[in-house]
């Protein structure tokens, strides 16, 4: 099941990364209601489709970053429920 639709939610899975907004592929997957590896395939099988910044590897010290903005937003939806 895809997730619902609402800006919020969006709003939620844009991060800030070199400066960019970009979306995880995850979340573009689940957005679509396809698994992530499927999406993947497509976009390698279909690249000239695809601007040249429309993707690209996050650095170990991106995949960092993003986990602790993870950790962050998962702690402000826990205190908004209460």
């Amino acid at each position: 099941m895809g997730m619902n639709l609402n800006d919020n939610l969006l709003v939620e899975k844009i991060y800030m990364v070199r400066g960019l907004k970009v979306m995880l592929d995850e979340d573009l997957a689940e957005l679509y209601e396809i698994p992530t590896k499927r999406l993947n395939e497509q976009v390698k099988r279909n690249l000239d489709r695809f601007p040249s910044d429309f993707m690209f590897q996050l650095t170990e010290n991106e995949t960092i970053n993003l986990k602790s903005q993870f950790a962050t937003s998962s702690l402000l939806v826990r205190i908004r429920k209460f």
